[in-house]
């Protein structure tokens, strides 16, 4: 469905996007994961066509985006980051501006605009002015807008930015159901957890480069990041004992052991077994999994930014 071949944009002398290549089939929903300034929105623009690559291909549905703009358009649906919404109209009347942008009008872009606010819990509201919306209700109108022509690809830039806890929920629900009802989509966010919850693979995007990509086990294999098993007992474990006995990587400080394993569920019941028989009395224990955080944070030697 979406093909983005080595494309790069530079704005004067910095270089914003440096090469990156990646490749979604239809129906899945793909996450690009960095911070602020990786180059998350620069990507997006350009598979919008709000610009040009400086170099690289984009295909979407077998379609180039140099040559086969106005096609393209008629499949994509774009929610940026900045709320593309005019605030004195009220969320109706965005919804029939925008429909008709897209080229939806009469008794279908009604009909539509309809489905679409009571889609996103505000048919209610519909009448009010979006001025006076929380930033979540903005962010639900804009993605209703985007929907308006049943677009087969969504592109989600950082859409839960500013949004209340029970916004972003909402939110979540409805990215799923539109991933679960065929939709391809891509979700950029520098938000770990959005990614691991939403998303069946991941590019993590830091300095205009995808440093990796693939699904959470994939790039913990690429990373070789364990899950942490922490044992703390009532008095200190014998290190030397512990790695021999287990054949993994055991680190012992003051009476925790901290134990590496690539799967905490398999090797749990091995340690607890064997810390019982050699008379380790255990206080608690602790299991840290390997998340995307961790992930991101060994291939790039630091955390995830805002």
């Amino acid at each position: 469905m979406i093909k983005v071949e080595n494309i790069t944009k530079s704005y004067g002398k910095t270089q914003a996007v440096k090469g990156i290549s990646f490749s979604i089939p239809t129906g899945e929903c793909y996450g690009l994961l960095g911070p602020n300034g990786a180059g998350k929105s620069t990507t997006i623009n350009m598979l919008s066509m709000l610009f040009q690559p400086d170099s690289g291909q984009i295909t979407i549905n077998g379609m180039d985006i140099r040559t086969s703009t106005a096609d393209i358009k008629r499949i994509l649906g774009v929610v940026p980051q900045e709320i593309a919404l005019y605030e004195k109209f009220t969320a109706w009347d965005n919804l029939l501006f925008w429909g008709g942008i897209y080229g939806v009008s009469g008794k279908e872009l009604h009909t539509k605009a309809e489905e679409l606010l009571k889609w996103v819990g505000l048919f209610d509201r519909r009448k009010d002015a979006v001025k006076d919306y929380s930033g979540g209700m903005k962010r639900r109108v804009n993605m209703a807008c985007s929907l308006l022509h049943s677009p087969k690809v969504l592109l989600l830039d950082e859409p839960t930015v500013g949004v209340d806890p029970q916004s972003r929920n909402l939110i979540f629900e409805l990215i799923h159901q539109l991933n679960k009802d065929g939709m391809t989509i891509i979700y950029t966010t520098h938000y770990m957890e959005e990614a691991e919850k939403l998303c069946r693979r991941v590019g993590i995007i830091d300095s205009g480069l995808i440093i990796a990509q693939g699904t959470l086990d994939e790039l913990k294999l690429q990373s070789k990041v364990n899950d942490m098993i922490v044992i703390d007992c009532a008095h200190t474990p014998d290190e030397k004992f512990l790695a021999g006995k287990l054949g993994i990587d055991v680190s012992v400080h003051e009476n925790t052991a901290t134990i590496l394993s690539s799967d905490s569920k398999k090797d749990l019941s091995k340690i607890v077994n064997t810390c019982t028989e050699a008379g380790y009395e255990i206080n608690r224990i602790d299991i840290q999994k390997a998340n995307l955080e961790s992930v991101f944070l060994k291939m790039t030697g630091k955390q995830l930014r805002d």
